[in-house]
């Protein structure tokens, strides 16, 4: 991430970050899936197979596990929403020449600055521009690293965690 900072490629630390969200997400998904279960989805991975629902054939979406991991955290569906349009064709890809987070639905907007501020210490209110975010996308990577490394220690301890959303 610092390598990428230092040369002013902002995009791709979205991406980055958004990369180590998406595996933060299924590794909490697999938490909260009994062991036999998890146990299937794991295999399903290691064969670069979909993952399908446990009753059906139907596949178990990037929404679904969001959502689940946003109940368990209250962040993760922003940061993972404002990585997507990283990711995916947008109007966010030249965000050399405009302000990405301009061109974010008000409540988005508030939900990924609120977020940052109250995890990193910013980015300051006269500074809500995509190039003050910058600076503290280190930080955010860190953060989602070290959850990713918590949550996969808790799969080698064979916890399962209790989804509290319905």
């Amino acid at each position: 991430m610092e390598l990428l900072a230092s040369a002013g490629l902002a995009g791709q630390m979205i991406s980055v970050l958004r990369q180590e969200l998406d595996s933060m997400v299924r590794v909490i998904y697999l938490l909260t899936q009994d062991l036999a279960r998890r146990e299937l989805l794991i295999d399903a991975s290691v064969r670069g197979e979909k993952w399908t629902q446990q009753s059906s054939r139907a596949k178990v979406t990037d929404r679904e596990m969001v959502d689940l991991a946003d109940a368990l955290q209250g962040w993760t569906r922003s940061v993972y929403k404002f990585g997507c349009a990283f990711i995916h064709l947008s109007n966010l890809h030249d965000y050399n020449d405009r302000d990405p987070l301009l061109h974010l639905p008000d409540d988005e907007r508030n939900d990924v600055l609120t977020h940052c501020r109250f995890y990193h210490g910013g980015p300051s209110p006269d500074a809500e521009t995509f190039e003050g975010l910058v600076p503290y996308l280190p930080l955010i990577f860190e953060k989602i690293v070290g959850n990713l490394e918590c949550y996969v220690e808790h799969l080698e301890n064979d916890e399962v965690l209790a989804p509290r959303y319905v």
